[in-house]
């Protein structure tokens, strides 16, 4: 019990972090270019379908 709730903690400290460091580059950054912008957004779609395909294959092959 007391490892998952550190395990928790630190995933939670982690997610914090890359959206404070995420939310420091787009305020240092004040005119980006579309072209990073297109990158960015693209990658960060492709990882909202990766875990969302993930979870569902594990539920579809649990239920199997």
């Amino acid at each position: 019990m007391e490892i998952n709730l550190s395990f928790a903690m630190l995933l939670t400290v982690l997610a914090g972090l890359s959206t404070g460091i995420g939310s420091a580059i787009a305020f240092f950054i004040r005119t980006p270019k579309y072209s990073y912008l297109a990158v960015l957004l693209g990658f960060s779609a492709g990882v909202m379908i990766y875990i969302s395909f993930t979870e569902l294959l594990g539920r579809a092959i649990g239920d199997v």
